[in-house]
């Protein structure tokens, strides 16, 4: 475990508010950024935030981030591992059950830090980690608020979905093929595109030709460590992936859902379904209106009001109380 000290920091000049962290989860050495929010004082209460396919911590969770720290509230930013700073073979691989575990070893690292209140951790989540958010919220009593953006509730159903009868078609057989592959070599790691500009043509995980457009523009403007590509392999482990047989666990943990009205990537009808099975009373789902998926990360106004709704909410279990 490793942190850089804020003193240190200050003599140097360097921003003060934000940290360099890193921290084992498996035996994996996980990095990331732990940011300070300049009004309040410690102890404060603290979210663990990472993202979704194939992300890296600086993809949407910085302009997320800075909502809470806003309302008082600390930010653990990290890039799972086998992404961007974090350590971890095969590169681009997307295990959720590892990354869940991440988030897991990610709360266990802030309740050591002097500045946080270990009563008060969350965890905030988008995408494939919105699901990830909803999962470890469930399984994790530490956990005392949830954040859940846009997520992937059903992975089978999505890829499905997506694909639709004949793209469906090809990325099964392209799984099987990898599977047989892997078992003759382990170390034979087939690769596809997370997306691309003509997914008609091109093979790829998630066949939507703005999540192309959309991640190529954050790459070159604000996040030059993100890859587009993902190992064959982790398509076959969306597939095992749902939320559903934990919502029921989340009994009295507040829980925020935020959904992108008309979403056909992650699908917002099995969102609002998934919500309605929340077993906690406290608990509220905000429908983004006249959005989409992908312009929560690319319009600042949409992502502003998500952005806002997710801050009151955590300031409202978090902070108000506490004052």
């Amino acid at each position: 475990m490793k942190i850089i000290d804020i003193d240190l920091l200050i003599e140097k000049g360097v921003d003060k508010m934000k940290k360099d962290i890193e921290f084992k989860s498996e035996g994996v050495t996980i990095r990331g950024e732990f940011h300070i929010p300049e009004k309040g004082k410690k102890p404060f209460p603290v979210l663990v935030m990472a993202g979704g396919w194939c992300y890296v911590k600086e993809i949407v969770m910085p302009h997320y981030a800075k909502f809470f720290l806003d309302e008082g509230v600390a930010c653990l930013l990290i890039d799972y591992r086998y992404f961007g700073a974090s350590d971890g073979e095969p590169r681009q691989h997307l295990d959720p059950w590892k990354q869940i575990e991440d988030y897991k070893n990610g709360v266990s690292f802030v309740q050591t830090l002097p500045e946080v209140d270990p009563a008060r951790v969350g965890v905030w989540g988008i995408s494939y980690s919105g699901g990830h958010a909803l999962i470890v919220g469930a399984t994790d009593p530490r956990v005392k608020c949830i954040v859940s953006m846009i997520p992937v509730i059903d992975g089978h159903e999505m890829i499905k979905r997506a694909h639709g009868t004949l793209g469906f078609r090809k990325i099964t057989k392209a799984l099987l093929e990898d599977r047989k592959k892997r078992f003759e070599n382990p170390s034979n790691r087939g690769y596809i595109p997370m997306s691309a500009v003509d997914p008609e043509k091109t093979l790829c995980s998630l066949p939507w030709p703005e999540v192309f457009e959309v991640f190529s523009q954050i790459q070159k403007t604000e996040a030059p460590r993100h890859e587009h590509r993902n190992t064959i392999e982790s398509v076959e482990l969306c597939m095992s992936y749902t939320v559903l047989p934990y919502l029921n666990r989340i009994l009295d943990t507040p829980t925020l859902m935020i959904v992108a009205e008309g979403d056909d990537l992650t699908q917002w009808d099995q969102e609002i379904n998934a919500f309605s099975k929340i077993a906690s009373q406290i608990k509220k789902l905000y429908i983004v209106p006249k959005t989409t998926h992908m312009t929560l990360y690319s319009d600042r106004a949409r992502l502003e009001m998500a952005g806002k709704v997710a801050g009151d909410w955590v300031a409202e279990h978090f902070v108000r109380p506490y004052k």
